[in-house]
């Protein structure tokens, strides 16, 4: 088990720390201001499934469908991933930079019996070469979903998921895409609009477009599989996905084996 509480030099700023210190206890109140977070997590974690499920060849009608599937997520937050996948019966570990976030994820999971390790570190502390790091190639799934447009080191996240991920495995990265559409949509929208999320949540300048995360990939012979869209339609009041990748997206990877 990983135990470690030191960050290294962070690809990811203080002040993007902070603030989702400051926000974590409102994260798990389903009914609460965050409220179309959980509907946006929710249907994002049918399509984590089945991808999964597909990738892996799993039956997702069993108890246990992912039992025996390792799975790290980058930027756990408060679990709301990790969950779900841990019950499904994966090996789970769930890493943040937010000593709070950790901190409830864990209180929640010990409620619910949940098995999951949850550590306060950044994914490159896990492949520092100290006796209690883990190795490359250790992870069957790599889960990185809204954490890098937080980060100021992009390429670097990307490298340090590519390194943890084992040769057949798949990378799950989720964020928003860098258009004039998605400035309108996922900011005015959804944090000065409608108040979906407060203000300051995210910053245009630090979405990413698919073709560049690709790009890093295929330096570490990783192949992307596929893309899916995510919007939200306020009619419904629920998520949806499609193929325009234009705001949302979820992208999916896949590791070369030797």
């Amino acid at each position: 088990m990983i135990e470690k509480n030191r960050l290294s030099p962070p690809i990811t700023s203080e002040s993007e720390i902070q603030k989702f210190n400051q926000l974590a206890k409102e994260w798990r109140d389903p009914n609460g201001k965050f409220k179309h977070v959980h509907k946006f997590n929710q249907a994002r974690l049918t399509n984590i499934r089945s991808s999964i499920s597909t990738h892996f060849d799993r039956d997702l009608s069993r108890d246990l469908p992912f039992e025996g599937i390792s799975i790290l997520d980058i930027g756990c937050g408060a679990g709301l991933l990790a969950e779900p996948l841990a019950t499904s019966g994966a090996t789970m570990t769930g890493i943040d930079a937010s000593a709070m976030n950790i901190a409830i994820a864990k209180q929640d999971a010990e409620i619910k019996n949940v098995s999951i390790n949850y550590v306060h570190c950044l994914a490159e502390d896990l492949i520092h070469s100290d006796e209690n790091s883990v190795i490359e190639n250790s992870y069957d799934v790599i889960l990185n979903t809204e954490v890098i447009e937080h980060v100021n080191d992009k390429n670097r996240l990307i490298d340090t998921c590519c390194q943890l991920l084992r040769p057949g495995g798949l990378l799950i990265m989720a964020t928003l895409n860098r258009t004039i559409i998605s400035y309108f949509i996922a900011i005015l929208g959804a944090e000065y609009i409608m108040r979906y999320l407060p203000i300051g949540t995210h910053q245009w300048k630090h979405f990413v477009k698919p073709a560049e995360i690709i790009q890093r990939l295929q330096v570490h012979q990783l192949t992307p599989l596929y893309t899916q869209g995510m919007s939200f339609n306020p009619l419904t009041q629920q998520w949806y996905t499609h193929k325009n990748t234009k705001v949302n997206y979820l992208l999916y990877a896949t590791k070369a084996k030797p």
